[in-house]
């Protein structure tokens, strides 16, 4: 199995934090937040990473070079301009197996991640999104999937708070075909949230993968103490 990692992001809302250093290699409970990840995927048997860099991507491949430290093998894709979550994937296609994980870079859900690859099987040429119901809001994160009574994803939407559909939150971990790049344009910056999950939506190929285990992630200075506690 393969586990591609998004770590290009420039990691605004922690600022100056990220001033000098990418998100990824914030500290977290005593080393760089990426290295829970990658010890998280060496657990499972995952060995087979590839890291998606930008911003201050070459601080990323000095602090993990081949990931033998870790006891996986680690290859980069580094953006040299913005090209969003889409286009990041896109441009390392040739690096890309037929089916792949997708893992945000600033999050961490400790599932067995072998169960959401194993989904992906269940429908031919769409994606698998793992999703998290919060009612008590512990995650701090407004509710952005509806699911169908199958599991099929029916919306996903960032920006629509508080509607009455929207019952789970993306988690931060994605099973993907490569064919899923095809439905993208050939160039330029791409969303995979804003311009590939509504094509696949639209098809009925985005199924949810509900898990009961909450997710972490550093995307604020408040939810980067909560992930630092957790790890702690």
């Amino acid at each position: 199995m393969q586990a591609v990692i998004l770590a290009g992001g420039l990691g605004t809302r922690l600022w100056p934090l990220t001033s000098q250093v990418p998100k990824p290699l914030v500290p977290v409970a005593g080393v760089p937040y990426l290295e829970h990840q990658l010890k998280l995927l060496a657990r499972q048997s995952i060995r087979d990473i590839l890291i998606l860099t930008g911003y201050l991507g070459e601080q990323v491949e000095a602090c993990f070079g081949d990931g033998r430290r870790l006891g996986v093998h680690i290859r980069y894709s580094r953006e040299w301009q913005p090209l969003g979550t889409g286009g990041a994937l896109r441009q390392a296609r040739p690096l890309l197996a037929d089916s792949f994980l997708v893992i945000y870079g600033d999050s961490y859900l400790p599932i067995e991640y072998a169960a959401v690859s194993h989904l992906l099987t269940a429908t031919a040429d769409g994606a698998v999104m793992a999703v998290y119901r919060d009612p008590s809001g512990e995650t701090d994160v407004n509710a952005n999937v509806a699911l169908d009574v199958d599991g099929t994803v029916l919306r996903y939407d960032k920006r629509a708070s508080g509607a009455a559909d929207l019952q789970y939150i993306e988690a931060g971990v994605l099973a993907l075909r490569r064919s899923v790049l095809d439905l993208m344009p050939s160039d330029g910056k791409v969303s995979l949230e804003e311009e590939v999950f509504p094509i696949l939506i639209g098809r009925r190929r985005l199924l949810g993968f509900p898990t009961t285990q909450r997710f972490y992630d550093m995307g604020t200075p408040e939810r980067l103490r909560a992930i630092e506690e957790y790890l702690s």
